[in-house]
Parts: C-alpha cells; sequence; structure tokens
C-alpha cells in the first residue's frame, strides 16, 4: 500500500483517495511521499495535514519527527490556548501543520496561519472529518486555502460521498483494504451476560485475561465513567478516555495504556481512530458500535500489522449482533461463544508490570532520554531491563519503571538532582 501511494504521489499531480485498513501505515504511506516533495530551506508553511482529533495531530507530527527529515511540524488543536500555539509557529515557523479543523480555522482566521504557500491538504480520516458537525467547519477551511493544488484524502472506510472540492474526474483512486484483510489474525466471540447490567460480566471476562492489554468501548462518557470507576474499584488498573477530559488528561490515559502500566482502557470510539496502540490484545464492545464505520475502526486498534488480536461483543439477553458483523467479516469467519467459568481464573485482578513515573522537567530544561536513563540507573539503582518506555516533552516526562522497584526507586532519588537540576519525582497520577 506504501508503495502504491508513493508511485501515485510521484508520478502524478492528481488528487488521492487512499482506503487501507486500521493499521496499515497510512500515515507513514503520505507522509514518505510528502516530505519529499517539501522543501526544508526556508520558513514557508508548505503543507496542512487535518486530522479528526487532537490525538492523531500528536501522533502524526511525532512520526514526522521520528522521520529526521529536517522538516519542522507542529500540532494544533483544542483544549490548550491558541495563543500558546501561535507563540511556537512564530519560534518554529513549520513547515507542516498537523491541526484539527476548528483550531486550524481559528488560527487562520486570526492570520496566524500564512495559508498562501499551502500547496499540499491532507485530510486524514476524512469519513470522520466530513460527519455532521465538521462539515462547515471543513468547508471553511478548504475555502481559505485558494493556492492548495493537490489534496489527499485517507480513511480505513468510505464516506458516503466524496466532497466537492476533490475533483473526482481526475483523483486517483487506491483502495487496499480487500488486499490486506486482518480478519485471518483476528478471534471474534460472543459473551453472554446473563443480566442486563453488563459490568459483572466484563470484570468476569477482564479476569481471564492476564496481563493482555484490553480496550473496553462505550458509546457514552457518562458510561465510560462508571465503567471506569467499578473496575478501578475492584482492583483493576484502569485508563479512562473520552472527549470530556482535559488534553492532560487524555495524554496520560494513553500514555498510562501505552506503556504497560495500566492493562484496561475504558473509552468512547475516541480510542477506534488515529491512536497507534500496537500491542492492544483484546477489543470488548461493551457497548454495540452504532455504525458499521465504528465497528471496523474499533477492531482496527488489535492485531496491527502482522499480531493477532481478540475481538468480544459482550451480550444480554434483550442484544443481537449487527448485520454488519458478519458483512465485514466475511460470511465465512466463525464467531465463536465465549465461556466464562469463573472459579477457573485468578478471583483478584492482575496486577501490571509497569508502573508510570512523572518528572518535573523536559526538553525546556535540556534534558534527553539518555539523561533520564544515567539518572535512573546511577542513582535511582535501576537497571536497563526496570525501566520501559522514556517521554521527554517539554515541560516534563513520563518514564515506564517496573512497579516493583519503584517504592524503593523513590527513596533513593528522592533530594536529588538531574543535570543539576531540582526536580519533582512522584508516581503519576490515575
Amino acid at each position: 500500500m506504501q508503495e502504491a501511494v508513493i508511485d501515485a504521489f510521484s508520478r502524478h499531480h492528481d488528487d488521492l483517495v487512499i482506503l487501507s485498513p486500521t493499521g496499515s501505515g497510512k500515515t507513514l504511506a503520505y507522509l514518505l511521499p510528502l516530505v519529499e516533495s517539501l522543501s526544508s530551506e526556508g520558513s514557508q508553511l508548505q503543507s496542512i495535514v487535518v486530522v479528526p482529533s487532537r490525538e492523531l495531530a500528536l501522533q502524526s507530527v511525532n512520526v514526522m519527527r521520528a522521520m529526521r527529515c529536517r522538516l519542522r511540524g507542529m500540532a494544533c488543536y483544542g483544549g490548550r490556548p491558541a495563543m500558546d500555539e501561535h507563540r511556537e509557529m512564530r519560534q518554529l515557523q513549520p513547515h507542516v501543520i498537523f491541526g484539527t479543523p476548528g483550531r486550524l480555522n481559528d488560527h487562520i482566521d486570526k492570520q496566524n496561519i500564512d495559508v498562501s504557500t499551502v500547496h499540499t491538504l491532507v485530510i486524514d480520516e476524512f469519513d470522520k472529518c466530513l460527519e455532521m458537525g465538521f462539515q462547515a467547519e471543513m468547508q471553511q477551511l478548504v475555502g481559505s486555502m485558494p493556492a492548495v493544488s493537490r489534496r489527499v484524502l485517507l480513511s480505513a472506510t468510505d464516506a458516503e460521498a466524496i466532497p466537492r472540492f476533490v475533483d473526482m474526474a481526475h483523483a486517483i483512486r487506491i483502495d487496499y483494504r480487500s488486499h490486506e484483510p486482518t480478519d485471518h489474525r483476528i478471534d471474534f466471540y460472543t459473551v453472554a451476560s446473563p443480566s442486563k447490567d453488563k459490568l459483572p460480566a466484563l470484570a468476569s471476562l477482564l479476569l481471564t485475561f492476564g496481563q493482555q492489554q484490553t480496550i473496553v468501548f462505550l458509546n457514552h462518557r457518562e458510561s465510560v465513567e462508571r465503567t471506569a470507576r467499578h473496575l478501578s474499584d475492584l482492583g483493576f488498573v484502569v485508563s479512562m478516555l473520552h472527549g470530556g477530559l482535559e488534553q492532560r488528561q487524555r495524554e496520560d490515559a494513553l500514555y498510562r495504556f501505552a506503556n504497560g502500566s495500566a492493562t484496561v482502557l475504558v473509552s468512547t470510539d475516541l480510542a477506534s481512530r488515529g491512536i497507534d496502540l500496537p500491542d492492544t490484545d483484546n477489543i470488548v464492545h461493551y457497548h454495540l458500535p452504532e455504525t458499521e464505520s465504528n465497528y471496523v475502526h474499533r477492531i482496527g486498534r488489535t492485531a496491527r500489522w502482522d499480531k493477532r488480536g481478540r475481538v468480544f461483543f459482550l451480550l444480554n439477553g434483550e442484544e443481537s449482533l449487527p448485520s454488519y458483523v458478519a458483512n465485514a467479516n466475511g460470511n465465512d469467519k466463525t464467531i465463536k461463544n465465549y465461556e466464562l467459568i469463573i472459579n477457573k481464573f485468578p478471583l483478584s485482578p492482575p496486577v501490571p508490570l509497569m508502573e508510570t513515573l512523572y518528572i518535573g522537567k523536559g526538553k525546556r530544561d535540556k534534558l534527553s532520554k539518555g539523561d533520564i536513563l544515567g539518572f535512573l540507573c546511577k542513582t535511582g539503582g535501576l537497571s536497563g531491563t526496570d525501566i520501559g518506555r522514556i517521554d521527554v516533552r517539554e515541560h516534563y516526562t513520563y518514564v515506564a519503571v517496573s512497579r516493583a522497584k519503584v517504592g524503593q526507586l523513590l527513596k533513593q532519588v528522592q533530594g536529588k538532582k538531574i543535570k543539576g537540576i531540582k526536580t519533582v519525582i512522584e508516581k503519576l497520577k490515575g
């Protein structure tokens, strides 16, 4: 799929519509030819990438930075002051901006962004960006960029209609949804809940998973909070994600799940799109997906790349599988019944192997991953195998460390300085 996109991008100048399964690497597919088409010299903004969520904006800009292509990129999204982003723009002078529609329009209206030099527009998850609520914002955004000569649209599912601003008479359509099916790497199960309230059945199901990473999908924020609270009370280590949380809370939740400090992520469909969590073993539909598109994106969170995964439908006596489940999986895909025999499994939830530390200094303080690693090993008494993922952000740092060593570590580093800097080092609160 990446080769097909690169070939089409480099050989032609027409608009592109790219459809490919979740987990197949669409972000890299468009970034590889995009960065080749841009100049790293000068300070002109050359491309805008529109995404439906702040999580996808942050993930995408991080992918581009990891490519080390000398281009400058930044993410723009709601939930933080636009003034701070404008200040960062003036300092960074990005070549590429990854942003949500509303925030991009806000910057353009205030003339914080000069779109006169933007020649390539990318719309990732375009079916989501064109849903009700985004239509007016998208129309305004596209209309404000008259210099755009190429548009690239990407999604795992097709929209009912391709927007009018794409020249479909000449657009190149690359559809790889049937070329790289994930069905053969996913096992599907139904789980019967004896009562209408499915929380007891969910807890029993999660106990059978042990240390495996699981995303539980629900359709409403209130249900997410109720479910997360119930599981936490039972002793599960849970991350919670929905659109009503503050930006920092959402980032914390995803980070704790991604680095293995939480085994369960309870979320709305916010976690179903544009978030790369490569080690997710299980998907549980506590609430059935409201649309086929939501279903496709949910199950795309597991079996990423070449890995295997499992999908569970938790059903009470009044529920049955939607017809699109059979259609999406193919008629030959067997959906088995998963028996819950609780006395065969532990009666208490497993404790994750890792825990997340918060360090109150980051890039602005000239700290690097090497600085953090050296400090934790030399001063904290840890070995390399005790330390997992390290994320050094602008003003603070997150580190995954062995849960068994956290107590000893915090005692040894109390009052100590990192590179001569005194800072807070504590457990990240869930």
